[in-house]
C-alpha cells in the first residue's frame, strides 16, 4: 500500500511536470505576434472592430492565461483609418480553470495612456453609434442569394447565466475622453484620468480613488476633481451603492472671470433599478463661502423622475460669495445680502423645482412659504411668502452721479429761492418759477428681462419699507407673462392711514407703458414729502384718487409723458412757514392807507379743508378748482403744477373776515366795506415753497380798489337821490362807477 502511495505520487508529480513543460513550451515556442493578422481578422469577424496592434503581445498560460497589449488602437469597421480609441499598454491576467464555471478570476488590471475620442458630426451621427456594426455594404454582398441577409437558423438559446467578477485591483493611468460635436463647435474633455480600485468583488466594498481635469470651449473653463468613496454592487439585487462619497475640486475659466472657486461634496449615494429609486443622503456641500447639508431622493426612474428632499444653507455673505466667483450684483446700499441662510424642502422634476416650506433670512428679514420654477424653458417663477420685515430701498440701485448732480442743482435752486421768498412778511417779489428738472434720465427698467418674465408673485409683510416709506400689513400681488406684467394690487397701512395701488406695466413695444390707479386714504402727507428729502410746506391727513398712465423708460420720460386725473383732499392741516392772515392783512392796510402796528402773531396757517381736482397733460397738472377753508376765510384757486420741474403758478382769491384776535391791529380791521370782497394772490416757484411763494397780486388789487371806490361813490348816490329818481337810473349811475 505503501509502494502504491509513492508510485502514484510519483505519476502525479511526473504529470504536473508534463503540465508545466508543456506550458513553458506554448509560451516559449508559440509567439501570438506571429499570428496578428488572424487577431485583426477574428476582431472583424466577431467583434466586428479595427483592431491595430502596432506592439508586441505579451502572454503567458497557466495558471493565468495572461495577456500585454502595446501600442493597440479600435476602429470601427465604417471608419478603419479613424481610431476612436488608442492605448499604450493594456495588462491582464485570468485564472484558467474558473472560466470553466463562467468565473472571471483576474489579478491586477492595469491600463496605460488610453484615448478615446467621441465625436458627432454635422449630421448628429456619432462614431460610436457605429461601433461592433457591420457596414451596410459587407452585409448586402454577404448575404446568400435568395435568402434574406442577417437570416440565421441558430436557436434560440437559454438566457446565460451572468459571469461573477473577482479582479485583485483596477489601474488607469494618464486616460483621456474627450468628446466634440461638429454641428454647434463645442467642446468637452476629461484628462490626466488616474482611476485605482481594491479588489472587485460582488456584494462586497470596492475602495475607490479617481483624479481628472475636465475642460470646456463653450464656455472656456477648467475643473480639477479628485473622487474617492466605497464602490458596492449587488448584480443579483440591481443594487449599487457608493459609500462615503468624496468629491473635491477647483474651477476657473471664462464664467469667473478670473476668480477660483473650490467646491467638495459628501453624502452616500444609491441607486436600486429594481425599485426604480436613486438616494443621495447625508449630503454635505461646499463652494468657497457657502455650506449647505440636505438629502434628495429620485423616483420612477424609469418614466418621469421625482425628486424629493430637503436642503439647509448655512448663514453665510451671498454678496462676497458672488463677488468670489466673478460675478456682480446689482448695485445696492453696503452690507446687503451679507447675511443669507436657507431651510427648505425641495420638490422637482426635470423641468421643474419647488423649494416649499421655506424658513428664508436674508439681512434682517425673516420670510415663510414657497418659491417654485414651473417651467425652466420659460423661467415660470412663482412665489407665496410672507415676511416679517423688509427694506425695499437697501437693495434697489443707488442714484446714479447725473441724478445726484440734478438733485443737488435744484436743491440749490430751492434753497434760494426759499431763502428769498420771505413769504411771511410778503414784502419781496414773486419767486421766478423754476426751470431745472427735477427727474432722472437714468434707465429705470430691466425692459429685456421683462419682456420674458413669467411671474406670480404673492407676498405680505408685517412692514414693508418702500422709498422710506414704512408700510405696515402689507400685500403685494403681481403678475407677468409675454411681456405684460400686471400688479393686482399693492396695498398697506401707512401711518395713520392706508393706501392701495393697482396697475399694468406692458414692455411688449420698445417704449415700456405703465397705468397707474392709487387711491390713499388720510396718509399725512407731510410724512410722504419728507421720506423724500423734501422739506413739506403743507401738513394734514391726504385722501387721493387718481388714474394716471405714463410712457418711457426713465423718470423723466414717464414724468413728460403722464397724463390722466386726479383727485385729492387735505383735512386738518397746515401750511407751513406762511401765513396768509398777515398777508391779507397787509393788502387790507393799504386799502385802509395805514401801517401795521405789529409784527406776525405765526409763522403758519391752520386750515380745515384744502381739496380740488387735477387733469394731467404731458406732466401738467391743472387744478381749476382748489378750495381752502381757514377759520375766518374761504381760498379759491385756479391754476397749475408743472410736474416736469415741481413748479407751481396759481391764482388765488381769498374772502375774509379780518382779524378776530382778541387784540386786532387796528389797520386789519374789515369794515362793512370789505365785507365778501376777493382778496388776490399769486402764488409761483417751486412746488416744495408752499404758500410762501404767494404774494399779493398787485394787478388784481387795483380791481379791488376800483371796486371799493364804486361802493363808496354809489353809497353817496343813495343818499342824494334818495327816492327822486327812477330805480333803473339809479342802477345805471351805479354801474357805471363799478366798471
Amino acid at each position: 500500500m505503501k509502494a502504491f502511495g509513492k508510485i502514484l505520487g510519483l505519476v502525479l508529480l511526473g504529470l504536473l511536470l508534463i503540465i508545466v513543460a508543456l506550458g513553458f513550451a506554448l509560451t516559449h515556442l508559440f509567439d501570438p505576434n506571429d499570428y496578428k493578422d488572424e487577431i485583426r481578422q477574428i476582431a472583424r469577424d466577431k467583434a466586428h472592430i479595427e483592431l491595430t496592434l502596432n506592439g508586441d503581445i505579451g502572454w503567458s498560460l497557466f495558471p493565468w492565461l495572461g495577456l500585454e497589449l502595446h501600442e493597440a488602437s479600435v476602429a470601427t469597421l465604417a471608419k478603419p483609418t479613424e481610431p476612436f480609441a488608442d492605448l499604450q499598454m493594456l495588462g491582464l491576467s485570468v485564472r484558467v480553470l474558473p472560466l470553466l464555471r463562467r468565473e472571471v478570476q483576474m489579478s491586477d488590471v492595469r491600463v496605460e495612456g488610453l484615448n478615446l475620442r467621441l465625436n458627432r458630426d454635422k449630421e448628429g451621427h456619432g462614431n460610436w453609434e457605429d461601433i461592433g456594426k457591420v457596414p451596410v455594404s459587407q452585409t448586402t454582398s454577404a448575404a446568400t442569394p435568395g435568402e434574406p441577409a442577417g437570416e440565421t437558423t441558430a436557436k434560440a438559446e437559454k438566457p446565460a447565466q451572468p459571469i461573477r467578477l473577482d479582479i485583485d485591483s483596477l489601474t488607469v493611468n494618464n486616460a483621456r475622453v474627450e468628446y466634440s460635436d461638429e454641428k454647434t463647435g463645442k467642446q468637452f474633455s476629461a484628462e490626466s484620468i488616474q482611476l485605482s480600485t481594491g479588489a472587485v468583488h460582488d456584494s462586497t466594498n470596492i475602495p475607490v480613488k479617481l483624479t481628472a481635469f475636465l475642460g470646456s470651449n463653450q464656455p472656456v473653463l477648467r475643473v480639477r476633481t479628485e473622487l474617492n468613496g466605497e464602490l458596492r454592487f449587488e448584480r443579483a439585487l440591481q443594487r449599487y451603492k457608493f459609500e462615503d462619497m468624496k468629491l473635491s475640486g477647483e474651477v476657473a475659466g471664462e464664467p469667473l472671470q478670473g476668480k477660483t472657486m473650490t467646491f467638495a461634496a459628501q453624502g452616500q449615494l444609491l441607486l436600486d433599478k429594481a425599485a426604480n429609486v436613486a438616494e443621495w443622503t447625508g449630503i454635505k456641500i461646499s463652494a468657497n463661502q457657502l455650506r449647505a447639508l440636505g438629502e434628495l431622493k429620485v423616483n420612477d426612474l424609469d418614466k418621469t423622475p421625482q425628486v424629493t428632499g430637503a436642503l439647509s444653507i448655512a448663514q453665510f455673505d451671498l454678496a462676497k460669495f458672488v463677488d468670489s466667483i466673478g460675478q456682480t450684483l446689482p448695485a445696492m446700499a453696503e452690507g446687503s445680502l451679507s447675511k443669507v441662510e436657507l431651510v427648505s424642502r425641495v420638490t422637482g422634476t426635470p423641468t421643474s423645482v419647488s423649494f416649499d416650506n421655506i424658513n428664508l433670512k436674508v439681512d434682517d428679514s425673516s420670510f415663510s412659504g414657497r418659491i417654485a420654477v414651473e417651467d425652466f424653458a420659460k423661467q415660470s417663477l412663482r412665489a407665496v411668502l410672507k415676511a416679517d420685515t423688509f427694506n425695499v430701498d437697501r437693495y434697489l440701485k443707488p442714484k446714479s452721479a447725473e441724478a445726484n448732480s440734478a438733485t443737488q442743482v435744484r436743491q440749490a435752486e430751492v434753497a434760494s429761492t426759499e431763502a428769498n421768498a420771505m413769504a411771511g412778511a410778503g414784502t419781496t417779489p414773486l419767486p421766478d418759477a423754476p426751470t431745472k428738472t427735477a427727474w432722472s434720465n437714468d434707465r429705470l427698467l430691466p425692459v429685456e428681462r421683462l419682456s420674458k418674465l413669467d411671474v406670480d408673485a404673492d407676498l405680505t409683510f408685517g412692514l414693508l419699507t418702500l422709498d422710506k416709506l414704512p408700510i405696515h400689513n402689507a400685500a403685494f400681488k403681481a403678475t407677468g407673462q409675454n411681456g405684460l406684467l400686471t400688479l393686482e394690487t399693492l396695498r398697506g397701512e401707512l401711518y395713520e392711514g392706508n393706501f392701495e395701488t393697482k396697475g399694468t406695466l406692458d414692455v411688449r413695444q420698445q417704449v415700456p407703458t405703465l397705468n397707474m390707479q392709487t387711491q390713499v386714504s388720510k396718509v399725512p402727507v407731510e410724512k410722504i414729502l419728507e421720506s423724500q428729502g423734501k422739506n413739506p410746506p403743507v401738513k394734514g391727513l391726504v385722501t387721493l384718487n387718481s388714474n394716471l398712465t405714463g410712457s418711457g423708460n426713465s423718470q423723466k420720460a414717464l414724468i413728460d409723458s403722464l397724463n390722466g386725473t386726479a383727485s385729492f383732499a387735505i383735512n386738518n392741516g397746515v401750511l407751513l412757514n406762511a401765513n396768509l392772515e398777515q398777508q391779507l392783512c397787509k393788502g387790507i392796510a393799504t386799502l385802509n392807507r395805514k401801517t401795521l402796528s405789529g409784527e406776525p402773531r405765526g409763522k403758519d396757517t391752520p386750515f380745515q379743508e384744502l381739496k380740488g381736482n387735477l387733469t394731467f397733460r404731458n406732466g401738467v397738472a391743472s387744478n381749476p378748482d382748489l378750495i381752502v377753508r381757514i377759520p375766518g376765510m374761504t381760498v379759491k384757486g385756479d391754476g397749475d403744477v408743472d410736474l416736469r420741474v415741481l413748479g407751481m403758478d396759481y391764482r388765488i382769491g381769498i374772502i375774509v373776515e379780518g382779524d378776530k384776535s382778541d387784540m386786532p391791529d387796528p389797520a386789519c380791521q374789515v369794515g362793512e366795506k370789505f365785507v365778501g370782497i376777493e382778496w388776490p394772490l399769486r402764488c409761483r416757484g417751486p412746488l416744495e415753497l408752499g404758500a410762501k411763494a404767494c404774494r399779493l397780486d398787485n394787478e388784481r388789487m387795483g380791481q379791488v380798489a376800483t371796486r371799493l371806490a364804486g361802493d363808496k361813490i354809489s353809497e353817496k348816490i343813495d343818499e342824494k337821490l334818495g327816492d327822486k329818481v327812477s330805480p333803473e337810473l339809479r342802477n345805471a349811475l351805479k354801474g357805471l362807477f363799478k366798471r
